[in-house]
């Protein structure tokens, strides 16, 4: 829009760009300031305090270690939804997404199958037609729910779907303070 406006007069196109380059590089260095003022003396208490890519790998790395989660047959050759064309390239894969999906739970309970293939549903490109959203598996999302109710981490919620445990809500915190003292150490 501004770029046809703009561009009989090219030099005013190229100062409204610098000058939007250098309003967006002040901006970045505010919120870092502004980010690095709170973040000092302070303590990470939950997995709320650590940011999601940290702790999920966090996590994902400890049910690895701790091997009380158990890997299907099936694990190397599922496609995690239909609109998917191959299965994912990561042999982790099923340990990422179960951190995933117990920090969705952590954060909000009550959330079940249905609304796990809402979440991590997506795009499907149907080739010259429209794309459309599509769910993403029911049975990846089930069986993950079902280890991590074997495990203990979570429980069935009386309203339906499933919520943290004492014990889950418990191990998700130590891992967070974990990822989070990690975290420190990379950036000295």
């Amino acid at each position: 829009f501004w770029l046809k406006l703009l561009w009989p007069c090219h030099h005013l196109h190229v100062r409204w760009i610098t000058l939007c380059s250098s309003t967006t590089t002040s901006f970045v260095m505010a919120v870092q300031f502004y980010d690095a003022e709170f973040k000092e003396g302070f303590k990470v208490t939950s997995v709320k305090d650590v940011e999601a890519d940290k702790f999920i790998t966090a996590f994902a790395q400890h049910l690895k270690r701790q091997g009380r989660f158990e890997i299907p047959k099936w694990a190397d050759v599922v496609k995690t939804a239909k609109f998917k064309e191959l299965p994912p390239n990561d042999p982790d894969w099923l340990y990422v997404r179960t951190a995933s999906m117990v920090r969705k739970i952590y954060i909000r309970g009550g959330v079940g199958v249905g609304a796990f293939t809402k979440i991590y549903g997506g795009q499907h490109r149907r080739g010259v037609m429209t794309n459309t959203f599509a769910r993403s598996s029911g049975k990846v999302a089930r069986y993950i729910l079902q280890q991590l109710e074997e495990m203990g981490l979570v429980e069935q919620d009386e309203n339906g779907g499933r919520k943290i445990t004492k014990e889950g809500q418990r191990e998700l915190d130590t891992v967070a303070v974990q990822a989070a003292e990690v975290e420190e150490e990379e950036e000295e």
